[in-house]
């Protein structure tokens, strides 16, 4: 299916579909005339894309993670690095709401204050 069609299947935008290409997410057929051609299972793939990216991994995580997806949720079967790489993601996230944590009795106490 050429480019249109997967953007039409799969609900995101042409521009994003050749920046998960770019990113070596997803991967592409070219015509002779440069036309992109995607296989059927590209709308799975764009799928788990996008359902990777909605729990927080970024696009090199999802790099690691995306040939132990299997579905469109995506269910993930064990592979390699997938543990270390899911807990590392996992680390970074719960550093980022003790610092918002922080920040948001700082504010708080800032505002108490401010009220007296």
């Amino acid at each position: 299916m050429k480019i249109g069609e997967l953007s039409r299947r799969s609900g995101v935008s042409q521009r994003r579909l050749r920046y998960y290409e770019q990113q070596g997410l997803l991967t592409s057929e070219r015509a002779p005339s440069g036309y992109r051609y995607y296989r059927e299972e590209a709308v799975t793939v764009v799928a788990q894309i996008r359902n990777l990216l909605a729990a927080g991994l970024n696009t090199e995580m999802i790099r690691t993670v995306l040939p132990c997806a299997r579905g469109e949720l995506p269910v993930l079967e064990p592979c390699p690095n997938l543990v270390a790489t899911l807990r590392t993601q996992l680390a970074a996230i719960d550093d980022r709401l003790t610092c918002l944590q922080q920040t948001r009795t700082a504010l708080a106490t800032y505002l108490v204050a401010t009220e007296r």
